[in-house]
């Protein structure tokens, strides 16, 4: 029976979305194991990045002789803190290696197939656009050197992104959704001024995900986060980084006694300084990052070409005169996002790739 290759790497690729933003500045990769045409294995590279995919994968299985291995990335060759994943293919006897990208880590490049093929391990790569999206954070890592940006944010109908009457612009089936966005990424910005004005956490409220994760960034730059927020309860469980001037750094030693962590900066008035910023959280070990924060902030960063992806929440109602915007919306309006299927009950949900 001939193996249907695109399908098993197609399983490879959804293994691997499992623990996309939960690797560290490694890849989220996912790896399947075939015998006789049957699955008898598959792994996913571990939360902060090791042990890879392959290695969770062939490890599980006592008997792979001859059987192929299907991954979402080019097995690394290199030595780092773990072996190469091409030593444990060599190991187990795997016959063919199929995978869906090289990867652009200078590395292994290109490499895996002239390492294995000494072997006699056979090797393809199975080309898919599918496939090319699905690492674009980590295209973006590698040759930015830092953080993949996503953004999300709530409008009515009618193009108001604050509701004066109540918390909510959109309904709990839209709300659910920006959870399952928000397990995508290892870390979260937010401002002060969003924070203090809705006492949000900002956290993963999805049962089996930690509710302590993503790791949060807050920008404060003149030090006006209230001091009895509800983040505030959990500062002992969740790292929380507090961004502010250098200036300021004797004053931020009352956050840092309450639990927060401190990232001092000199400036952050224009694109140079967005990106140095983003650099140094990339360097700390982050590489996708989703802000949540207000219009004013979501401008700066549309206007400066800092975001990746994109992601409106619309509701279906109207708020009228409960409705308001802190400045303008022109940049929002500017941006022509495709409309994603999906039920949210009369919620819409819209997504530029930017």
């Amino acid at each position: 029976m001939t193996a249907n290759h695109k399908f098993f790497l197609n399983l490879a690729f959804q293994i691997a979305e499992n623990n996309l933003g939960q690797t560290g500045r490694n890849p989220s990769v996912g790896s399947i194991v075939v015998k006789n045409n049957t699955v008898i294995s598959s792994g996913v590279t571990s939360t902060n990045g090791r042990p890879h995919a392959e290695y969770n994968a062939l490890n599980k299985v006592k008997n792979t002789n001859g059987s192929i291995l299907y991954t979402s990335l080019e097995p690394c060759v290199h030595q780092g803190k773990t072996p190469p994943c091409t030593d444990i293919i060599i190991k187990k006897k795997i016959k063919s290696v199929y995978f869906g990208l090289e990867d652009p880590d200078l590395r292994t490049f290109k490499k895996a197939k002239k390492i294995l093929k000494t072997k006699g391990v056979k090797t393809k790569l199975i080309k898919s656009k599918r496939f090319n999206n699905f690492y674009r954070s980590y295209f973006i890592n590698r040759n930015y050197n830092k953080p993949f940006i996503s953004a999300k944010i709530a409008i009515s109908k009618d193009y108001f992104t604050i509701n004066k009457k109540e918390k909510w612009i959109t309904n709990i089936f839209s709300r659910k959704i920006a959870h399952l966005i928000r397990s995508r990424h290892d870390g979260i910005i937010s401002t002060s001024q969003s924070i203090n004005f809705d006492n949000a956490l900002l956290n993963c409220r999805i049962e089996g995900f930690n509710k302590y994760k993503p790791d949060l960034f807050i920008l404060d730059l003149n030090l006006k986060l209230k001091k009895n927020l509800s983040l505030n309860k959990i500062l002992k469980k969740r790292k929380t980084y507090l961004i502010t001037y250098k200036t300021n750094a004797e004053k931020a030693k009352i956050y840092k006694k309450k639990g927060y962590k401190i990232i001092l900066i000199n400036s952050l008035v224009n694109k140079k300084d967005l990106n140095l910023l983003l650099k140094k959280i990339f360097k700390m070990g982050y590489s996708r990052i989703l802000v949540e924060a207000g219009l004013t902030f979501l401008n700066t960063l549309i206007k400066n070409r800092i975001i990746n992806d994109l992601y409106v929440f619309k509701s279906n109602y109207n708020l009228k005169k409960k409705g308001k915007n802190n400045t303008t919306l022109k940049y929002l309006k500017s941006i022509l996002p495709k409309s994603i299927s999906i039920n949210l009950n009369n919620d819409k949900l819209y997504k530029k790739e930017f």
